[in-house]
């Protein structure tokens, strides 16, 4: 009896590593691509400040629109 649990807590064991390793690859997998989106987002938020910047720049006071319309 004692043998037969031992080999049960073993393959539980096993099928617990394997899950856990399993896991880890997962997570890293997600944290590249949250690192891939973060540059992504930082580098589309200067684009639009640089757009934004260069928009203030350029805009003639008789491209405004008057406030009534």
């Amino acid at each position: 009896m004692t043998e037969s649990r031992l080999t049960e807590l073993e393959t539980k064991l096993a099928f617990a590593e394997d899950l856990l390793e399993t896991l880890n690859q997962t997570v890293i997998r997600q944290q590249e691509q949250l690192d891939l989106q973060q540059q992504q987002l930082r580098l589309l938020h200067q684009r639009l400040q640089d757009m934004q910047s260069s928009a203030d720049e350029t805009r003639a006071p008789r491209d405004e629109i008057p406030p009534h319309y």
